[in-house]
This record gives structure tokens, C-alpha cells and sequence, in this order.
């Protein structure tokens, strides 16, 4: 999700990156997050002069505590970001949509354990 007004926000797919810097405002800030596995521009040439900051982070636990407060206030729907589940035994196959994201469409993939 990007926002013309101050943040943007690019999650693993290039496309939402390129999109976040063709909205993003003067001062704004990119929050580039995950891995896009492959080559990505940075417009430099249209970003320069926006004052603008880009961060990026892998996914680690540092933010597991406030994802969960979030999550149990319920700003934040879980659910909603869920695009793929799998068996417990078909791990393998979870495996493979998680590493083929963009082709796959997948945001996030949860296994089930039954």
C-alpha cells in the first residue's frame, strides 16, 4: 500500500516499489520490506529532489511484539493478508509459492497443521 502524502510502503514485488516512488510525496518515506529476488530501479532522477527516505528491513522478530498488539487491538485483520494455505504435509509446495511470490500472487502463505 503506498500513500501519495507522506509513506509509502513496498512489500516484495517490484511493482509496488516502482509505484511508491511514482506517488510518493515531498518528504515522504518508502519502506521497502521483504526481498523482490530480482533487479529493482531506483528513480533517482525523479526522487532527488523530494528530500525523501528509503528504508529497508527483512522480516525478522524485532517487530513481532507490536504486529501482535495490532493485531490484537484489531487495527490489523490477519486474514486479509493470507493468499495461500496449505496442509502441513504439502510443505514443499508452500515452499515454492513462497519463493515465487510475485508469479504466485502470494502475500502471505500459513500452513495447517491438522
Amino acid at each position: 500500500m503506498c500513500s501519495s502524502r507522506s509513506a509509502g510502503l513496498a512489500v516484495g514485488a517490484p511493482e509496488t516499489f516502482e509505484l511508491c516512488q511514482s506517488i510518493i510525496a515531498a518528504g515522504g518515506h518508502i519502506a521497502n520490506v521483504g526481498v523482490h529476488g530480482q533487479i529493482v530501479p531506483l528513480h533517482l532522477e525523479t526522487l532527488w529532489s523530494r528530500n525523501i527516505t528509503i528504508t529497508t528491513r527483512l522480516v525478522d522478530t524485532v517487530t513481532t511484539p507490536l504486529l501482535l498488539k495490532t493485531v490484537i487491538s484489531g487495527k490489523l485483520d490477519p486474514k486479509q493478508l493470507i493468499t495461500h494455505r496449505f496442509d502441513l504435509k504439502d510443505v514443499i509446495a508452500a515452499y515454492d509459492t513462497f519463493g515465487n511470490a510475485a508469479r504466485e500472487q502470494e502475500l502471505k502463505v500459513i500452513l495447517l497443521c491438522l
